[in-house]
């Protein structure tokens, strides 16, 4: 499976044999989720997978929808419909799914403890109202943890949608354009996305192991390993989207590795990174930085760590953002404004997910409290549910 190139960075220069070692797998066990006590030591354990691990094995990662879990979808699709009530107001005690509900939990303990990443496949968008895929998206999600706004707007269902921003600005997030998006993290503990409609040629989906890519670069660079742990190094971008509890300050700070109570948390965003040097109170990316950026995303986009596959309607992804990276492929789209590629998404946070650092409360809305972190907040804005790209 080809690897994503990475669009719009500097030229950066990594020691030619650091990039020419061949990927390995870490033989023995060293330390798992939850036990991690050594920093700059590789982490074992499922999420540490690589492609080769997954690449023929389809089915370990894919559940399909049954007739009798679609069944229950369409109930409780039709049941929010006929009670007028908004769709972020549906409660998870509110719907019944005997069924699915059992299956929803298992995988969403998967995708917290396990390998972190999951497909689900048969929504049945095709025959659905716009309404209706909301509703269903929602509904599903409430199985996985308390959805939180995606954008400053306050949509709690964000809209993956070319809207005709301009990529090369400072302040466009790159789901609203048809460009390439580089391996990344959300602003979540989840993210979950929902596709109705594929583009015409292109926008593939790509993720890989962000504890892989860790442990290769602690084989292979370990002094850039530190780099991407030091605080006070990491900058991201806001683009625009400034809190009222940032003072107004139109960035933060926020290592790549980040070891807590046992686990390893990675986020990353270089494009955020690069673009923070917009701001001159911002220090200037070392030579050091740009290495690890470079190194980080050879590594991730390469073939032995890199999963890649096309996501149709009806088709959920769904990742771990402290464990797996994501990425996107530039896209063509359809001329015809219905048929454009138009995916949903889900931003997510369970009550039974990992402690964070304290730190971590400037990507995630403000707060690190289990189940209720995660976001973007601004001015007070109230939550809705768009039922189109704004």
């Amino acid at each position: 499976m080809p690897g994503l190139p990475f669009t719009g960075a500097q030229h950066v220069s990594v020691p030619l044999e650091a990039l020419q070692q061949p990927i390995k797998q870490v033989k023995q066990p060293k330390q798992v989720q939850g036990s991690v006590t050594r920093q700059f030591e590789p982490v074992d354990g499922p999420s540490a997978w690589v492609a080769a691990d997954y690449r023929n094995r389809t089915d370990a990662w894919t559940y399909h929808l049954s007739d009798a879990d679609i069944a229950e979808l369409d109930t409780a699709v039709a049941n929010v419909q006929h009670s007028g009530v908004e769709i972020q107001d549906v409660a998870r005690d509110s719907v019944h799914l005997p069924t699915l509900g059992p299956r929803l939990l298992a995988i969403r303990e998967e995708i917290i403890r396990g390998r972190g990443f999951q497909v689900i496949k048969g929504v049945p968008v095709e025959r659905y109202s716009r309404r209706e895929s909301l509703i269903a998206y929602w509904v599903i999600g409430l199985w996985f943890g308390k959805a939180v706004s995606n954008n400053k707007k306050g949509h709690l269902i964000g809209h993956i949608k070319d809207i005709g921003h301009d990529p090369s600005l400072p302040t466009t997030r790159l789901y609203a354009t048809t460009a390439a998006q580089p391996f990344h993290n959300d602003s979540s503990d989840i993210v979950g996305l929902l596709c109705l409609k594929n583009a015409r040629e292109g926008g593939e989906s790509s993720w890989a192991s962000s504890v892989a890519v860790h442990n290769e670069i602690v084989r292979r660079a370990p002094h850039l390993a530190r780099e991407l742990a030091r605080r006070g190094a990491w900058y991201f971008d806001r683009k625009g989207e400034v809190p009222d509890r940032s003072n107004g300050l139109g960035w933060f700070e926020l290592p790549v590795f980040n070891y807590h109570e046992g686990y390893l948390s990675t986020n990353y965003s270089p494009n955020y990174y690069f673009s923070s040097q917009r701001h001159p109170e911002v220090p200037r990316l070392t030579q050091d930085q740009k290495d690890a950026i470079q190194l980080f995303d050879e590594l991730a986009a390469s073939p032995e760590l890199a999963m890649t596959g096309r996501l149709e309607p009806g088709d959920i992804q769904l990742l771990n953002n402290h464990t797996i990276l994501h990425a996107r492929s530039a896209f063509t789209d359809h001329l015809e404004v219905d048929e454009k590629r138009h995916l949903l998404r889900l931003w997510l946070s369970p009550e039974n997910d990992r402690p964070l650092p304290s730190y971590y409360a400037e990507l995630l809305g403000g707060s690190i409290d289990i189940g209720n972190r995660g976001g973007i907040q601004v001015g007070g804005r109230k939550l809705v549910i768009s039922e189109e790209a704004e």
